[in-house]
């Protein structure tokens, strides 16, 4: 089964009592405290207006529900598991205790009831060790041409990127970026987006001597490159992930992603698919955008 870049179902997870994470603080240079019950009220309804966008466009959502208070993170399930179009679904250590425990077996058993396992790799235990990869937050998958892109950090370790790729039959790209104040970034997913026909990505952010390969890598694979600014990358226009919807391609982002795109990115994005923002403010208070809170399915339906 040849892969597709785009996925039409997308795993949903809608927190009851959303909170933002104190042990991913430290790191995370796009997260700002957020907690008390209006900010839950208004997480609820964020992530209830987008799995209602989504479906509305024809793409399928399997929206799970998080009661508990013990996983301020778990509306941003796309960093705990990864699936792909040969049935393999992995399975991934993350770098806050409290996000370890954000696996649900009901998604599991989901994947397969509804759409052809083949093969399950658990990564989780690696934690214990101090390693750690962060699924599709750390790495950014061109399934078309079966590159992983990760930039590495403490979140996103290269021996495991290089191991997973062999796993799934990928070509490992592993690079650097640091923000204004040298910190590297947290996850790959916040500074590109790999679409079918293009990519978003702020190089500038990027070490020198590192951009050429990268931007020659785009070139090779015929991608028109939408070159992003630090200043765009904080508004999370980095964080898109295109879908497969009942018309044709959309690029899901925020609105708050949506508002930073100059027209011109916007007229490049819409030569290959609709754009689709959706207003999530308080979810992004956590750090994270519309691509984070997606879970791609890229199985085979049973």
């Amino acid at each position: 089964m040849k892969p597709k870049q785009t996925p039409n179902a997308v795993v949903m997870v809608r927190p009851h009592h959303f909170v933002s994470n104190p042990q991913t603080m430290q790191d995370n240079a796009y997260q700002v405290i957020a907690d008390s019950q209006h900010v839950s009220q208004h997480a609820y309804q964020e992530v209830t207006n987008v799995a209602q966008t989504l479906s509305d466009a024809g793409v399928t959502v399997h929206l799970f529900e998080d009661k508990t208070k013990l996983t301020p993170d778990s509306v941003f399930p796309n960093n705990w598991f990864s699936t792909h179009a040969d049935g393999q679904l992995v399975i991934y250590p993350m770098y806050a205790p409290n996000r370890r425990m954000e696996r649900r077996l009901d998604v599991i058993e989901l994947f397969h009831k509804r759409y052809q396992v083949e093969s399950v790799t658990d990564l989780s235990r690696l934690a214990e060790s101090e390693l750690f990869l962060e699924g599709t937050g750390s790495m950014v998958m061109d399934h078309l041409h079966k590159v992983v892109y990760a930039v590495e950090s403490k979140r996103t370790c290269a021996k495991l990127v290089a191991q997973v790729c062999k796993q799934i039959g990928y070509e490992p790209v592993v690079f650097n970026a640091y923000d204004a104040q040298g910190v590297a970034v947290y996850h790959t997913n916040v500074l590109m987006c790999v679409a079918s026909e293009f990519v978003m990505i702020c190089l500038d952010m990027v070490p020198k001597e590192q951009r050429a390969a990268l931007e020659q890598r785009f070139a090779q694979q015929n991608k028109v490159v939408i070159a992003l600014t630090p200043e765009q990358i904080a508004q999370f226009c980095g964080n898109a992930l295109e879908l497969q919807g009942r018309d044709g391609r959309l690029l899901a982002l925020s609105q708050t992603a949506y508002a930073a795109l100059t027209h011109e990115q916007k007229a490049m994005i819409e030569r290959s698919a609709k754009l689709l923002p959706m207003a999530i403010p308080t979810l992004e208070s956590a750090g994270g955008s519309i691509r984070c809170m997606l879970g791609g399915v890229h199985l085979q339906k049973r």
